[in-house]
């Protein structure tokens, strides 16, 4: 739970976000990947190189800095993150490291300006957020899981249709032998 006076600098770092948002953002993912490359795997490369990911990181951040005070406004955008996320294996255990790169771009962006109390704040303010994500996101993949398995398996090709010119259709199967589809009731995944 966030104090009134964590809530205070949250809002009253608004105008830098809006100001400087996109540069901490930039940061953030060019120091995260550095550190962490293997999490490319759950970013898109292709939001990457334009800064898209960048802009809309930094539009969510602003979002949930404008709201703190209201963050059931914010039910729309955490359900689509939190079905982004779940898309892309996002596990509990990214977020602390996520946290402390976005803490550590607020650090750099803003020099003085980051007091202690500002980055107390975010941290605290990003953990909250960090435990609604993760708690959604548990939802999601215990529901997924009664329906599919959790995580990456291996299928098989046995079969692929042309469905176009630049259409194809691939029939798959669990590697194991499991019944469980890995591509919806029939087996069937367009690539």
């Amino acid at each position: 739970m966030l104090t009134e006076s964590q809530r205070e600098i949250i809002r009253t770092t608004v105008p830098a976000l809006r100001l400087h948002g996109e540069r901490i953002t930039a940061l953030f993912y060019r120091d995260l990947f550095a550190a962490h490359p293997a999490l490319l795997n759950i970013f898109n490369p292709v939001n990457q190189r334009p800064g898209g990911q960048a802009r809309n990181l930094a539009a969510s951040i602003l979002a949930y800095a404008a709201n703190i005070d209201r963050l059931d406004r914010l039910g729309g955008m955490v359900e689509h993150i939190a079905h982004k996320h779940g898309s892309l294996e996002v596990r509990p255990e990214h977020y602390p490291i996520v946290g402390q790169y976005l803490l550590g771009a607020i650090a750099q962006v803003l020099g003085d300006g980051a007091t202690d109390a500002v980055l107390g704040a975010w941290a605290a303010a990003y953990g909250l957020l960090a435990d609604i994500m993760i708690g959604r996101e548990a939802q999601l993949y215990a529901a997924g899981a009664a329906a599919r398995w959790d995580g990456y398996k291996t299928c098989i090709v046995v079969k692929k249709e042309p469905e176009s010119d630049s259409m194809v259709s691939l029939y798959l199967t669990a590697a194991d032998g499991s019944t469980a589809s890995p591509c919806g009731a029939n087996g069937r995944s367009p690539a």
